[in-house]
């Protein structure tokens, strides 16, 4: 299965019109995404509680870490640079958190309110291999940057 990404999209937007709620809509695109596609495994935020510091936000899945800070992993990798993080291979990565034994791959992406701020990252694992796209990275953020414009 791979997603529509159009689809998912405006569904999102027709789901989150109106709300600046950030945890509401977290938890909206968060659902969303998880079950748009088998490959997304884990689905969720770490949002950015002090600075330096993510906590864990709402999410599909399994358990996830409750706390990452900045220096560390993946998650924290996206939140210091500002970057997403495209990671075929955790494994290969240094510093990688493992929430969770079976991820083998994962894309995090920042998410920023109106004002630019950094306010989370939006976290996915797979346990396939490589499982993520530029194509999806940049389908993603544009959902994410059209979402949290209205915080």
């Amino acid at each position: 299965m791979t997603v529509d990404y159009s689809s998912l999209a405006s569904t999102i937007a027709a789901l989150t019109e109106g709300e600046t709620d950030q945890i509401a809509l977290m938890a909206t695109v968060a659902c969303e995404v998880h079950y748009s596609d088998d490959r997304f495994d884990w689905t969720g935020f770490y949002r950015v509680t002090e600075p330096g510091l993510l906590k864990i936000g709402p999410y599909q899945g399994g358990h996830g870490c409750l706390v990452i800070p900045f220096a560390r992993g993946v998650c924290g990798a996206a939140a210091r640079t500002g970057q997403v993080q495209l990671v075929p291979d955790v494994d290969a990565f240094p510093g990688h958190i493992a929430c969770a034994s079976s991820t083998r791959s994962e894309l995090v992406l920042p998410v920023r309110n109106a004002a630019g701020e950094l306010i989370a990252v939006f976290d996915i694992d797979s346990n396939q291999p490589d499982a993520f796209s530029t194509e999806d990275a940049d389908n993603l953020s544009a959902i994410l940057s059209k979402t949290f414009a209205q915080v």
